[in-house]
């Protein structure tokens, strides 16, 4: 699918890609409620619900400029997917249920900009990539508590990651209760997802 973007989203990646195949591969035997929280220009969302018709998929973000952005990409690629302003590190559970919450929050820490493209930095927003050195897994953590709210029984948390903080991050996981947490590597052999079931 051919996406458009503009500076208020990240550009989709293939490993991203990777992580849509592999939630398509194990969620396509039943119709499951679907929520992509940081949906940026909505590529995980869209791709979802193209790939799992049968499926409803709901998807946050805290930008109004990336959200004009997904439902433009929605209504082009003609999928149906429900999108909401939301500040997730705010965000208090209103008694939603899903069977699959997925996640690429921003990941990248500010020390490891200098090693970034400079295409990535000129035309991808500053919101949607970096977090504090201090607390790198801000993200990660905040929704992965309110997964274990708004999940169903033996939901999945779905998380794209940074390399360099799978083994936190998958304790971070299990210190939540979260259980099966495993780190899958991407096609270059790096450590780029997490899968969990609650």
């Amino acid at each position: 699918m051919t996406f458009h973007v503009t500076p208020a989203v990240p550009i989709p990646r293939p490993e991203t890609e990777e992580l849509v195949s592999l939630i398509v591969e194990e969620n396509s035997s039943y119709s499951a409620k679907i929520l992509d929280i940081g949906t940026g220009s909505g590529c995980i969302a869209i791709a979802l619900s193209k790939n799992l018709p049968q499926s409803q998929v709901f998807s946050w973000d805290i930008s109004e400029d990336a959200l004009q952005v997904a439902r433009g990409n929605n209504q082009t690629l003609g999928t149906s997917v429900s999108f909401n302003q939301v500040n997730i590190l705010e965000y208090q559970p209103n008694g939603e249920a899903f069977d699959v919450i997925v996640s690429n929050p921003p990941y990248v820490t500010v020390s490891e900009k200098t090693d970034m493209e400079e295409n990535v930095l000129s035309w991808e927003p500053s919101l949607a990539l970096f977090v504090p050195d201090e607390d790198p897994l801000r993200f990660y953590r905040k929704i992965a508590e309110l997964g274990i709210q708004m999940l169903t029984s033996n939901g999945k948390i779905y998380f794209e990651i940074n390399q360099a903080y799978g083994k936190e991050t998958v304790d971070l996981l299990l210190v939540l209760g979260y259980r099966d947490v495993e780190i899958i590597k991407d096609m270059s052999g790096r450590d780029r997802i997490i899968k969990a079931l609650k």
